[in-house]
């Protein structure tokens, strides 16, 4: 075989075991994050887990291996507001599509918005289907302003019909005692929790807020 022809067959993807693979997987990463409709795409690496000192690193990383998906586990970050949660959530949903898993980003506010539209418009199941059927689904923000009855019951229903079925990562500014002023009531407060916390990993994430501290850090040279 010619210089010429070695050259050719070694840019040849069938003379190259493993290349069509690995590019099938990236396509269908690709794919997967956009169909999970993250606001932006932030990764793990990018995280400041010196800011928070209450957050276990070494667990978040851990959780990026995806071995929660597969055992249908739950993970809720709790934390005032500015310490990344979402952050964090949006890292290990990056994690969790770069692995092929079928991945879904909401508000809760946006969540519930969509859940009573879909009623009002007899289109409840078929959406209700399409949410149970992310492996992790992400609800952000969730206790940022309460929900109406109907809001709460519905939120309810996909929750629990998405129960040891995928895994879901909330989100939230709000301990657990107040989450009844979300929900409107403790009856059903307490069932969310129930089947929200039966499998669960919890990420404490309360400290200083970051992004205060960034934008402090950013006016202090212009008022120097």
């Amino acid at each position: 075989m010619g210089d010429k022809e070695k050259g050719a067959d070694r840019w040849n993807t069938r003379a190259a075991p493993g290349v069509q693979p690995r590019r099938r997987d990236f396509l269908g990463s690709i794919v997967k994050l956009r169909a999970a409709r993250f606001p932006a795409v932030k990764s793990l690496d990018s995280f400041d887990f010196a800011a928070i000192p209450t957050l276990n690193k070494m667990l978040v990383l851990e959780l990026a291996r995806g071995e929660y998906i597969e055992r249908r586990e739950n993970v809720i970050a709790l934390g005032n507001s500015g310490t990344g949660k979402t952050h964090a959530a949006l890292g290990l949903g990056l994690a969790a599509c770069q692995k092929g898993l079928s991945v879904g980003f909401t508000t809760a506010a946006a969540l519930v918005h969509e859940l009573m539209e879909a009623r009002d418009e007899r289109r409840l199941l078929r959406l209700q289907k399409q949410m149970v059927g992310h492996k992790l689904l992400i609800i952000d923000e969730l206790g940022f302003v309460p929900l109406s009855k109907t809001g709460a019951e519905l939120l309810f229903e996909l929750i629990s019909q998405r129960y040891e079925r995928g895994s879901t990562l909330i989100t939230s500014n709000l301990p657990f005692d107040e989450w009844t002023e979300t929900f409107g009531t403790e009856r059903l407060t307490g069932a969310l929790l129930d089947r929200l916390t039966h499998h669960v990993t919890i990420l404490e994430m309360n400290g200083d807020s970051y992004r205060l501290a960034q934008s402090r850090t950013r006016k202090t040279p212009a008022n120097a």
